[in-house]
Formats: C-alpha cells, sequence, structure tokens
C-alpha cells in the first residue's frame, strides 16, 4: 500500500494528482503542519528535513517531489506517464523535471518564506527577499509559459501528458497571490485550464478541500 503524507496545498499536491492519474491504491496521511507535525520525531524518521511530502510504498521512504514523481511514474509504465529511458523525449523530461524542482521551486519558496534568508527580525530584508523572489519569478514563468508557445501543444512535453504537468500546475497555483501571476500568461492559463478539467486533478484538490479559484 503507498501512503502519502501530505498537507493541503502544499509540495504533496503534486504527487497526489499523479497518484489520482494513476488510479493507484494509495491513502493519504495528513501531516498537519499548523500543529508543527512536520516538525514532529515520526514525522522526522520519514523525511529528517522536516519538510512535506514523504511517500511509503512498502520498505521504501522517499521524500522529494521530483523523485517521488519519477518513482511512481517509473513503477506504473502502463501509465506512460514518463518517455522511455534513454530516449530524448526522456532527456527533455529530466531537464523540465529538474527545472521545476531546481529552479522555479526555490524561487517560489523564497517568497513564501523570505525570513529564513535574513537575519531574525530584519523586516527590511524580508521585505526585499520576498519582492526579488516576486520578479524572478516572473522571469522563470515567462520561460515556461515561452516553452508551450514554442511547440504548441497541450502539455509540458507537447502532445503527451506526463508527470510534469501536475509539477507545472502546482508550482502556477503558488503564484496566484502575484501582481502578474502564472495565469495572466496566455500560453499558461490555457494550460492550467486544461488542466483544471482534469478529473484526477478535480479528485485530488476537491480531497484537499482547497477552495476554487484554484490557480
Amino acid at each position: 500500500m503507498i501512503e502519502l503524507h501530505y498537507y493541503p496545498s502544499n509540495a504533496s499536491m503534486a504527487p497526489h494528482i499523479l497518484l489520482q492519474e494513476l488510479g493507484a491504491d494509495f491513502q493519504l496521511r495528513l501531516v498537519d503542519r499548523n500543529k508543527d507535525e512536520h516538525k514532529s520525531p515520526a514525522f522526522l524518521k520519514l523525511n529528517p528535513n522536516g519538510l512535506l511530502p514523504a511517500l511509503c510504498d512498502g520498505e521504501l521512504v522517499l521524500h522529494e517531489t521530483a523523485a517521488i514523481l519519477l518513482h511512481l511514474a517509473d513503477t506504473h509504465p502502463a501509465a506512460g506517464l514518463v518517455p522511455a529511458v534513454g530516449t530524448a523525449e526522456r532527456a527533455t523530461a529530466y531537464k523540465w523535471l529538474m527545472w521545476l524542482t531546481n529552479t522555479l521551486q526555490p524561487t517560489l519558496i523564497a517568497y513564501y518564506y523570505p525570513d529564513r534568508w535574513v537575519a531574525a527580525g530584519n523586516t527590511e530584508g524580508t521585505a526585499q527577499v520576498k519582492a526579488q523572489a516576486e520578479a524572478r519569478a516572473g522571469v522563470q514563468l515567462d520561460l515556461l509559459a515561452a516553452e508551450f508557445e514554442r511547440h504548441g501543444g497541450p502539455w509540458l512535453l507537447g502532445d503527451r501528458y506526463s508527470l510534469l504537468d501536475p509539477f507545472a500546475f502546482m508550482l502556477c497555483r503558488w503564484t496566484r497571490g502575484f501582481e502578474h501571476p502564472a495565469r495572466a500568461r496566455p500560453a499558461l492559463a490555457a494550460f492550467l485550464e486544461r488542466m483544471a478539467q482534469r478529473p484526477a486533478l478535480i479528485r485530488a484538490l476537491e480531497t484537499e478541500a482547497l477552495p476554487k479559484p484554484w490557480y
């Protein structure tokens, strides 16, 4: 039995959507951030970083969203949610997966948690980090939109829906409070609307009791 340790709207959202897409037999385990359960001894045994998500698949325990997505796609090959190993398409999927997790996501983390990058009590520094993160994320969202415009397909890999799309949706959703959010870019707005029509995403977000608008 697969168990996904999650909190609504956190980085666990992308694996949750993918599990719904796969039709996998899984259980959700709520880790209440409001009660600091992600810092509890029990959870730290799963992820010593004290961050969500964590996934248990039998004896295997994984953390890091990108790793979880790859594992789920690789262990459910019939779903075709990642290109075949050794192909150019697989390499392209790696590129964008690493970009999402190493470039866009850290920028958004800086926006939401700017106090992590300044000394305690430095409110001016916190405001500067937040502002710079939003500006930097804007440039990165422009690059993401440009990729959709380049290939003209409905999904990040073009015509093929993949593990990248729940991840991209999740990160775009995190910008919904920006002055110039992801949805302000026509190519991303169309992508987000397509995602919002997928039954698996609807099930995931409704299960997490997230209010609309979702992005």
